[in-house]
């Protein structure tokens, strides 16, 4: 490990005198470097953005002026030079680094902008394997690292707002100071460290490595919020790269800003909703603490709304709604006599919207589309000292995927009963059980210990709100261990149940359903969710 040099304090102002300027994205770039030039910066830059620049107007060099050599290998080769990363590292006032400087003719560059090549847009895109290496870019996070770790000298900047905040300390003093170049270098780290850790997960997945041996991955900060879960914990939430809508790219219209609990509670009701096709049938599901209290569709998202709501009406108070369809005036203003923390949809038109600006404080989000439930991903969770990282649960079953295990098989109402019952299960904390009927939630037992309690608990959801279970289809995520807890739902009169299978005891389940007269499907699928 090299030992610390004896360097002199780095100074606390620093008046640039040349800028490095090297950007794929070039928003803002010629009336940046316009600012630069006014202030007697004197500007470096390659390529398009060496032309972009000239033709502004502007005077400015090529590095190639500099190094002596011009741009090679179809402009591999253009920034990686000692007189680059010379007048980036440099210590000014380190005598052996400024004597060497003066014999080698490295002039010091004070301010870097560089942008990466589009290494991210290019994958999300369905680039090739060959397009997605060449836009891996190598000067540009070189310049950037060796900018960033001579910040005591150098201001680096990967983002126009970044050079927005260098011109405005420039504007105001003539310098950059201390405090504004650490915290660029910071940045610049972490814009490096997300640009590598992009390029190594999409070369894991291009050779077909699920698991690699270091998994790196990173966010762009949405917004930090006044406290996490609960009000002692400092919270933050970030975004990945990638194309998946969902609440993180969706569009806040009005509304609080979003807690850490309001964006938790919304993924999860965004999530379930995605697994209803718009284009079957107009769905609504209603999320109170990350778990379903009413799913249902309808011949309208009016109908939808009022069936979800008609499940557990004292649950979604204060919950949040999502949509599989954009948000209609009659939904809104049905949707507003209630305490409602976010409503998601799609879209929402524009008579809906005017109603819903009457109440200022519902947060209400559109999305542009739904996330397919089907789509590859990864789910985090964290445990101490590490990470586990699991692939998204994609199950998604069909008729054809039911196995009759009992004597009397199910009817096409009943199948279609069991399906929509396990599709909203996959959505309920574990241990799970869900009555449903004719597209509609009946009753949700979540997150017992045991799956009887969850069976009767969601029993006597329904009967509190005067639900008929009688007929209905009671799905459960996993295995029933015993037949208490099909027992349960038999009473409760249910008269078809799915469920995975897959129990020691299940010939002991499937007599018990026999006994009764249910029809029993295995799905051969768990999904748990905890």
């Amino acid at each position: 490990m090299p030992a610390a040099p004896d360097f002199p304090a780095a100074p606390d102002r620093v008046a640039p005198k040349r800028a490095l300027i090297s950007v794929s994205d070039k928003t803002g770039l010629v009336e940046a470097a316009k600012a630069l030039s006014a202030m007697g910066i004197e500007l470096v830059s390659t390529g398009g953005t060496r032309k972009a620049i000239a033709d502004a107007g502007l005077p400015v060099k090529d590095v190639s002026d500099l190094t002596g050599f011009p741009e090679m290998m179809d402009g591999r080769v253009k920034t990686l030079h000692p007189v680059v990363h010379g007048g980036l590292l440099g210590v000014r006032d380190a005598p052996e680094h400024k004597q060497a400087m003066d014999e080698h003719g490295i002039g010091p560059i004070d301010l870097v902008y560089v942008n990466l090549y589009p290494f991210e847009q290019t994958v999300a895109g369905g680039a090739d394997y060959a397009t997605a290496v060449e836009n891996i870019d190598i000067g540009g996070p070189a310049m950037i690292r060796s900018a960033a770790k001579n910040h005591g000298y150098v201001a680096v900047c990967t983002e126009i707002a970044d050079l927005q905040e260098v011109l405005a300390e420039l504007a105001a003093g003539g310098a950059t100071s201390l405090d504004l170049r650490k915290r660029l270098a910071a940045r610049a780290y972490a814009r490096t460290a997300a640009y590598d850790a992009a390029i190594s997960t999409w070369f894991a997945e291009a050779l077909g490595d699920q698991w690699p041996r270091r998994k790196a991955f990173a966010g762009q900060l949405v917004q930090t919020m006044r406290y996490g879960e609960n009000p002692h914990q400092a919270a933050a939430f970030y975004r990945f790269e990638g194309p998946r809508t969902g609440v993180a790219t969706a569009k806040q219209l009005q509304g609080k800003a979003l807690s850490y609990n309001n964006i938790n509670d919304t993924d999860a009701a965004f999530e379930l909703i995605a697994e209803f096709d718009p284009k079957a049938a107009p769905a609504c599901a209603i999320i109170k603490h990350a778990n379903p209290c009413g799913v249902a569709t309808g011949g309208s998202v009016l109908e939808a709304y009022e069936r979800a709501l008609a499940c557990d009406p004292v649950s979604a108070f204060g919950g949040i709604i999502a949509l599989n369809r954009p948000l209609d005036a009659a939904t809104a203003a049905k949707i507003l006599d209630l305490l409602t923390e976010v409503v998601i949809a799609p879209a929402i038109d524009p008579e809906a919207q005017g109603l819903f600006a009457r109440k200022k404080n519902v947060r209400l989000l559109v999305t542009g589309g739904l996330p397919d439930p089907q789509a590859p991903g990864l789910t985090f969770k964290s445990v101490s000292g590490g990470f586990l990282v699991q692939g998204r649960d994609d199950a998604r079953l069909t008729p054809a995927d039911l196995k009759v295990v009992t004597k009397r098989a199910p009817s096409e109402a009943e199948v279609r009963d069991m399906l929509f019952a396990f599709t909203v299960a996959k959505h309920v904390k574990s241990n799970a059980i869900v009555y449903a009927k004719a597209g509609q939630t009946l009753g949700v037992g979540a997150g017992q210990m045991n799956r009887k309690d969850s069976a009767r608990i969601a029993a006597l959801r329904a009967a509190d709100f005067g639900l008929d279970l009688t007929g209905s289809a009671c799905a459960s995520e996993a295995f029933f261990p015993f037949a208490d807890g099909l027992i349960q739902a038999a009473d409760a009169g249910c008269t078809a149940v799915i469920q995975p299978g897959g129990s020691v005891r299940d010939e002991e389940v499937i007599k018990a359903a026999d006994d009764r007269g249910l029809a029993m499907v295995f799905t051969g699928v768990r999904v748990f969710r905890h």
